[in-house]
């Protein structure tokens, strides 16, 4: 099996490189074999021509550069997972699958912490990019049943995450406004075993007010669109999204793009596997519902100017939802809490101010309820097994973001990649060529852009923009956006990338208001509306909200609020000077760990598929650092190590390091790399380092090691077998010896104990032998009992088999008794066996038997033959008689019938006849006649000789005139015939057997037949006139 399945995945290897050779003519797959790779021509002319065949990835060494191709792809299937998993990272084409897999193998091998920035403009794809890897690692990595819950809560804690922090813009119908870095945890065995959020500046200002072409965070149409009837029932929702003010003011309520009922589908399902209770839900949906609410509350003036609500139907909705009493929510909404010395009083809000504490509370409940959002996914995801671990972290963060009018948010989001790009530098162009010098590695030094400069200009301390915002926001008096403007003017003017229009020449001035502000950052000028910037910055909510807030019954928002706020009197830290310390935060995170770049690229931005705008994809390879990352790479190496890391990995590959080398590292290094076949342009010596120019290089010696780990395991192994075996052999060995001194031990012991006791019972049986005529008694009685024994035994061999059998074993003087017994008791049970086997014919035919044995036994010759010749029931069937015959009987019933010979009484000549036995009367029956009927009545007798013939002689009365004589038959089964006759006519007495002659009488005369031996049978009448029959003797 495991074979047909590396033949399938080297199969498809072998069709994707096919294809892709095929098409290699379109462009190559890293830009670091671009010929001219110095030109920016030539880079957008490969990178097009890749994107017009949907290659839309390419690799700069180990970069990944990606395009949105707008369009779904055959990329990202379960087959392609497999085919990129334990693939170097060369050996198939570009994709976010290999990258994936390379960062997991690198950090299963090496045990170190990883991440994955993903950085473009927004629309570019990078939520989708992370959500790949996501189930990249999710899909390939072991897992057992308990892991697979963390699986699956860390795949659809996206969908959640997206729906309440992403948004449809210009630009994207998905893009992310929030930041979002995820740790994937990995236990020892490479399984994910966790995983942790952490979530930056969500977009709040979105919540109160959209661009045109542009909608508030998907949840709220999600709710609307696929929420339970129940539900929406519940918070007082009506399904129309054109009903809420804080969803139409971007006049795109409903787009083509996106499905929100299946959306919302996912979302439920989703808050099912990561462990939200329906009271979870409940209370969650209950703030979402709430904002709705607030959106829909309209003030009036009244004739003091100030701010009332007549309508309380949206108030009695938010004071259920939030469990907060009418009275107390309209007032906070209406007033704000002043406090003078030691007393507070409530002053009325004016329109302006009522609409903003309205706006101020929505943004505040969103905002937080979204961060207790990511605590509770996090606290489903906490890795519970010992903290020994490894990470893969996924950076996806809003990209940079440039729109006709850019606000505090875009001014934001920009430093964010302002920061992200300065990281990129320092951790690759600028750390790389540092590094070089410092370890006297002679390369072509690549000039790049350092943004350090930009990110001075807005965060450096006391003189940045953010800090000047803050003080502008902090300090006594009225601040304005305009005096925060001025203030920059002031302290910032001078710098090369900050321009307002009193600060910029006349071609500039007329494309920057006055309440605009110009940077020039590394991806270009960006002007800024300073309009609101204090607002945002200060994102202040009134004491008397949070006091509102503090009293809710809906537990999520007392979570998110605390009553520490209420007592710290100190004004809370600005929204930027948070976002900074957030930013550090991160940074000093990533700097801990291994970097894998990937870079998203926008093609157009209609959202066309196929459609490939060189000015614009042209601005983004300058700006994502492209070029001097693609220079860099082609002057550089891909690999380095110190020595020592290095040789301790991979001294196993050459015969003079293993299993020790004694001598510098370097020395070790340098005989490591000339065993292996290192050309000089492939490798470097550095001071403390070695140097690896192509990926190449380092992946045959990856997978050499590959193979020696397996030999080196297999030696261990066999090894280790090898121990266990003697050792296992050594115990067997020890347990055997103790077993066999223990074990002849006992034997001995048996052997002499059945000695003695042989001895005693020889003894007692010499004494009872020499007692043997004496009564039983202690002294004979173990004698007895083995002569009983061996009788009985012998016995058992000379048992009768049946009742006639004789035989019988001569017993003991002193079990005669016993024996007669015995003998008895087998006779009976042979008789008892014997008369079970017996049927109801064999027993009629037994009784037959009886009568003869009593008419002829020790009376007639022939009697004892005719012992074993059973009798049968006919000797004629219905077929031999004539059917006239049967006639002139009536049909009586035939008993018995059998061919016979009959002598007359005149010349006793003999004719052929049948004798017939009927119930009441014996036939004598010629051919179709009836010669004679003798009733049983009227029978006299019968009589036979002595002697071996065959002779009957049936006497009738003499007084019956109906007969005209004895009937002189002569018939082959005599005994069987005269035995049916007797018994069918009842007259066992009446049988004669005569000696020399008897006498028959016929129509009054006498007439005699004389019986004699003879050397043959014969029968004839003598000269005296008798019927003389002779017959021969039997032979005894």
């Amino acid at each position: 099996m495991e074979t047909q399945q590396q033949g399938g995945k080297e199969n498809g290897r072998m069709h994707m490189e096919g294809s892709l050779s095929a098409r290699d003519k379109v462009g190559v797959q890293d830009f670091v074999l671009l010929d001219s790779h110095t030109s920016e021509a030539a880079f957008m002319d490969n990178l097009r021509k890749r994107f017009q065949e949907n290659l839309i990835y390419t690799y700069i060494g180990t970069m990944l550069v990606s395009v949105n191709p707008y369009q779904e792809l055959q990329l990202y299937t379960q087959r392609q997972m497999e085919l990129y998993q334990g693939v170097n990272f060369i050996e198939l084409p570009p994709h976010i699958y290999a990258v994936a897999d390379n960062a997991y193998r690198v950090m299963c091998t090496e045990r170190n912490n990883h991440f994955i920035l993903i950085s473009g403009e927004s629309g570019s794809g990078k939520t989708e990019t992370s959500k790949k890897i996501l189930q990249y690692l999710a899909m390939t990595c072991p897992v057992t049943e308990k892991l697979q819950t963390i699986r699956d809560r860390l795949l659809l804690s996206n969908p959640v995450l997206e729906a309440f922090g992403n948004a449809k813009t210009i630009r994207n119908d998905n893009s992310s406004r929030f930041g979002k870095y995820m740790d994937v945890q990995f236990d020892y065995k490479g399984a994910p075993a966790g995983g942790h959020i952490l979530s930056y500046l969500i977009e709040k200002s979105r919540v109160v007010h959209q661009n045109p072409g542009e909608r508030n965070f998907h949840i709220f149409y999600q709710l609307l669109e696929g929420g339970e009837d129940h539900l929406i029932r519940w918070l007082g929702l009506e399904r129309n999204p054109q009903m809420y003010s804080y969803l139409i003011q971007g006049e795109c309520a409903k787009v083509s793009s996106i499905c929100d009922k299946t959306n919302w589908k996912l979302v439920r399902r989703a808050f099912t596997i990561i462990e939200f209770t329906e009271a979870d839900i409940e209370h969650l949906f209950g703030i979402v519902a709430s904002v709705l609410h607030l959106g829909n509350i309209k003030y009036e003036e009244d004739t003091h100017g100030h701010a009332i609500i007549r309508n309380g139907s949206q108030m009695q909705w938010i004071s259920k939802l939030l469990g907060v009493p009418v009275s107390i929510l309209q007032e906070a909404l209406t007033n704000k809490k002043i406090e003078a010395r030691s007393e507070e009083v409530l002053s009325p809000l004016n329109l302006e101010l009522a609409y903003y504490a309205r706006d101020a509370l929505a943004k505040a409940i969103y905002g937080r309820s979204f961060n207790w959002l990511v605590n509770k996914i996090n606290s489903s995801l906490a890795n519970k097994d010992p903290p020994k671990k490894t990470v893969i972290g996924l950076l996806d963060i809003y990209g940079f973001e440039v729109f006709e009018t850019n606000s505090f948010e875009q001014f934001c989001i920009n430093y964010c990649n302002e920061k992200l790009q300065q990281l990129f530098i320092s951790m690759t162009l600028k750390a790389e060529q540092e590094e070089y010098e410092i370890e006297g590695i002679e390369w072509e030094p690549v000039q790049y852009f350092d943004n350090k400069i930009i990110c001075d200009l807005i965060e450096e301390k006391y003189k940045g923009i953010i800090a000047i915002m803050d003080e502008e926001c902090l300090r006594p008096g009225e601040a304005t956006d305009l005096s925060f403007l001025a203030k920059l003017e002031e302290k910032v003017g001078d710098h090369p990338h900050f321009l307002t229009r009193k600060l910029a020449d006349p071609v500039a001035r007329k494309t920057i208001d006055w309440v605009d502000f110009r940077l020039i950052h590394y991806a270009g000028e960006v002007t800024y509306c300073a309009v609101g910037f204090l607002e945002k910055n200060n994102d202040l909510l009134y004491r008397n909200l949070k006091e509102v807030v503090l009293k809710s019954k809906n537990y999520i928002l007392r979570d998110c609020f605390h009553p520490t706020e209420l007592d710290n009197r100190r004004r809370p830290e600005t929204v930027t000077t948070q976002f900074k310390n957030s930013l550090s935060s991160l940074i000093e995170i990533l700097l801990l760990k291994e970097p894998t770049y990937i870079r998203c690229i926008k093609p157009n931005n209609t959202k066309q598929p196929g459609k490939f705008e060189d000015m614009l994809v042209r601005h983004q390879v300058k700006y994502l650092g492209l070029m001097e990352h693609l220079r860099v790479r082609r002057a550089g190496f891909a690999y380095r190590r110190k020595y020592e890391i290095f040789l301790e990995r991979y001294k196993s590959l050459c015969p003079q390091t293993w299993p020790n080398w004694a001598g510098p590292a370097r020395e070790g290094v340098e005989k490591l790399v000339k065993y292996l076949g290192y050309q000089p342009n492939e490798y470097k010596l550095g001071r403390t380092k070695l140097f690896i120019r192509f990926p190449r290089t380092l992946f045959a010696t990856v997978d050499s090691f590959e193979i020696r780990k397996h030999q080196l395991v297999s030696k261990i192994q066999a090894k280790y077998k090898g121990c266990l075996g003697k050792r296992a052999f050594e115990k067997k060995k020890k347990a055997a010896i103790k077993l066999e001194s223990c074990w002849r031990g006992v034997l001995a012991r048996r052997e002499a104990k059945k000695r003695a006791w042989a001895v005693q019972t020889i003894r007692k049986f010499i004494v009872g032998f020499i007692n043997r005529k004496n009564p039983d008694a202690d002294t004979n009685k173990n004698f007895f009992g083995m002569m009983y024994y061996n009788y009985l035994w012998k016995l058992r061999e000379h048992v009768p088999k049946n009742v006639l059998d004789k035989r019988w074993l001569t017993p003991p003087v002193a079990m005669e008794k016993t024996s007669e017994l015995l003998h008895k008791l087998c006779i009976r049970n042979l008789v008892r066996k014997y008369c079970r086997t017996i049927t109801p014919q064999r027993t009629h035919q037994l009784q037959q038997k009886v009568v003869t044995s009593q008419i002829f036994k020790g009376k007639k010759e022939g009697y004892k033959q005719s012992l074993c010749q059973p009798f049968e029931e006919t000797r004629l069937s219905e077929q031999d008689i004539n059917p006239k015959v049967l006639q002139l009987m009536n049909y009586d019933r035939i008993k018995y019938g059998i061919a016979a010979v009959k002598y007359d009484r005149h010349g006793f000549k003999a004719r052929p006849r049948q004798l017939l036995l009927t119930q009441s009367a014996a036939y004598v029956t010629e051919q179709a006649k009836i010669k004679q009927k003798i009733e049983y009545s009227g029978l006299k007798g019968i009589s036979v000789s002595n002697l071996n013939d065959g002779f009957l002689i049936i006497h009738v009365s003499p007084e019956d005139n109906k007969q005209k004589g004895d009937a002189i038959l002569q018939c082959d089964h005599i005994f069987e015939a005269v035995t049916k006759l007797c018994m069918l006519a009842s007259k066992q007495d009446a049988v004669t057997i005569a000696q020399g002659s008897l006498t028959f009488h016929f129509q009054g005369k006498e007439g005699i037949i004389d019986f004699t031996h003879g050397a043959e049978a014969q029968v004839y009448k003598a000269k005296n006139g008798h019927l003389t029959v002779a017959t021969p003797r039997l032979k005894s």
